[in-house]
This record gives C-alpha cells, structure tokens and sequence, in this order.
C-alpha cells in the first residue's frame, strides 16, 4: 500500500513537536496518529536542510 502524503500542517506539526517541545518519534508519531518512520523521514530531512523551529517568517510552504 502507498504511503499517504501528509499535509503542510502535518508536517509543520512534526517539527514543532520534535524541535519546541522536544518530544520522542514515537510521542509524535502517537500524538499525530501517523507512522513512527514517517516523524523520522521528516524530522532527518528538515535537520539535514538545516530547518528547525520555528520556520522562518519568509519561509512559504512550497518552500519547506
């Protein structure tokens, strides 16, 4: 089965909860209802493009 894309809001979520309140993949995974492995993907690609919280002003949505 495909993995289901998640939407903008979701993945602002993720790093919010990963990098402000510093909580577990698996606290997020929980919490957002979605897979640990996804939090992981997420949070790995934004650390390694540099991205934390909270975004910057001038960062839109098609650019993160």
């Amino acid at each position: 089965m495909p993995n289901k894309r998640l939407v903008m809001r979701q993945i602002k979520e993720i790093l919010r909860l990963k990098f402000a309140a510093n909580l577990s993949h698996r606290k997020i995974s929980s919490s957002l209802n979605i897979a640990v492995g996804t939090v992981s993907v997420y949070t790995k690609r934004a650390s390694d493009l540099g991205i934390s919280w909270p975004l910057s002003s001038e960062m839109s949505d098609s650019d993160l």
